[in-house]
């Protein structure tokens, strides 16, 4: 026997032990990595060394749950919201999925919220500004990629105006995201005109980041909250929608809300929460209540990463769906989902439910392209409506269920998303936001091309190995 094959299954076996011994595996997880650990031992321990892990250690776990306890201490029982509402506002039917979702952070719906879709990037980008320019008290900002382009630097520079007049300003950019802002002088500017500056989950030491965590764990969330009475929440970065970074995918298709009511509290604790792991602030002077609004709708926000319940994203998405009795509509840019939300949609379309997905027709990720084309015989078989959006990258993250119930936030249906990323979205209950949400996905349909089983059926042998032998390591993408 030569070293070369004792070294293999030395590497073999002890990372199989190593997969055996963990509980926050899969089954399918665990054995994605056995296969690649076996077929390219080399690369595949390299791989796992980098990315196999999403155990951030007893220290951070210790960390998370003081800045938890914390967080929720300063915020008292009026910011959580009520568990009463669940039954005093909330139709029957999507009580289950408000009631999950309380389960995740301990947020609970508030009523008298109030919202507002905004009509496309350019109005987003004027909103915004505009609403920091009317900042009397604080703003809160915290985004995955934050460009130096058009929409990042009019926001940096509203930041600034605001910072100088007395408005305390805070941004928390991703350390990965948003790595260019972050070097550049924009970033320096901000920093002397007074606005308060932190980098989430830093890739300075990329060593130590390797040995106690991933490098490709990051904080996806997009919050913006202004004076404790507006927030935002939505796919949209801080980036124009030609997105300089990956331009021929281009335009990048968002969706935001902006919102007001008492839920702009729970969103303004998530900020604060990430604020204090990022810089050890203590979260008191972040967060305060809002009066409800007359005529408003109850809704509540959600935030999930590595440090809350495994599996809280999939659960949430597999109860909404398991609400819907007449139609569900759901787009999402990055589609490689678990067994549990596979066979929840797959579920709702066999007892009558019309399941309509649009994902985006190029991906910038050619290999979450390839494992979601795997799927689609699965979802087309069970009568789900699979479109793919043609003019650029479809980005936006909506779910509509019975034209009643939204979804709305950060959180693609991957395992990224899952596991791996820090996300925040928002679940309301308001059939006028419904409906403008399910007009925008209309827009989206009609600018679609929609697949059906026949052109699954025609595609070459070799896609469809190709398409099913990255799905087999779907697990651990």
């Amino acid at each position: 026997m030569n070293i070369a094959l004792i070294a293999h299954i030395a590497v073999v076996v002890g990372f199989t032990i190593r997969l055996m011994l963990r509980n926050d595996l899969s089954p399918p997880a665990r054995l994605a990595w056995i296969i690649v650990l076996i077929l390219l031992p080399v690369f595949g321990t390299i791989v796992y060394v980098l990315f196999g892990e999403v155990d951030l250690g007893r220290e951070a776990r210790a960390k998370q749950r003081s800045i938890h306890d914390e967080v929720h201490r300063a915020a008292g029982g009026q910011l959580m919201g009520d568990p009463e509402t669940l039954t005093d506002q909330i139709s029957a039917a999507f009580r289950p999925v408000f009631g999950y979702a309380a389960s995740i952070n301990g947020f609970h719906p508030t009523t008298g919220n109030q919202g507002e879709l905004m009509a496309h990037a350019a109005e987003t980008r004027t909103r915004m500004v505009a609403d920091i320019d009317a900042a009397t008290d604080h703003v809160h900002a915290l985004y995955y990629i934050w460009l130096t382009d058009r929409t990042g630097t009019e926001m940096a520079e509203a930041l600034m105006r605001a910072a100088q007049r007395g408005v305390t300003c805070r941004v928390l950019a991703d350390g990965l995201g948003s790595r260019g802002l972050i070097k550049s002088e924009l970033w320096r500017r901000m920093d002397a005109a007074g606005v308060h500056l932190a980098v989430a989950l830093p890739i300075t030491r990329p060593i130590r980041t390797i040995l106690t965590s991933r490098l490709d764990m990051r904080n996806h969330r997009k919050i913006t909250v202004i004076d404790g009475t507006i927030t935002y929440c939505g796919s949209r970065n801080t980036a124009d929608p030609e997105f300089r970074p990956k331009a021929k995918y281009g335009p990048w298709v968002d969706i935001m809300l902006r919102l007001t009511g008492p839920v702009v509290a729970q969103n303004q604790l998530l900020f604060a929460s990430d604020w204090m792991r990022a810089t050890g602030e203590p979260p008191e002077a972040l967060a305060r209540p809002c009066p409800p609004l007359p005529g408003g709708f109850p809704a509540q926000a959600m935030g999930h990463g590595p440090t809350e319940r495994r599996s809280s994203t999939p659960q949430l998405f597999a109860t909404a769906l398991a609400c819907a009795r007449e139609r569900v509509t759901i787009s999402t840019p990055y589609f490689v989902p678990d067994a549990t939300v596979l066979e929840a949609l797959c579920a709702a379309a066999y007892r009558g439910v019309t399941v309509t997905l649009i994902f985006p027709q190029k991906n910038d990720s050619w290999v979450v392209a390839a494992a979601s084309h795997s799927y689609y015989r699965r979802l087309l078989q069970a009568g789900c409506i699979v479109h793919e959006y043609e003019p650029g990258l479809l980005h936006a993250k909506t779910l509509v269920i019975d034209g009643a119930a939204c979804l709305i936030g950060s959180s693609n249906i991957d395992i990224r998303s899952f596991d791996l990323n820090f996300e925040n979205n928002i679940l309301l209950e308001d059939p006028a936001i419904a409906k403008a949400i399910e007009a925008r996905q209309a827009d989206y349909i009609l600018a679609s091309r929609q697949v059906t089983l026949s052109d699954v059926d025609a595609w070459p042998y070799h896609r469809r190995i190709w398409n099913n032998a990255v799905a087999t390591v779907g697990p651990i993408l």
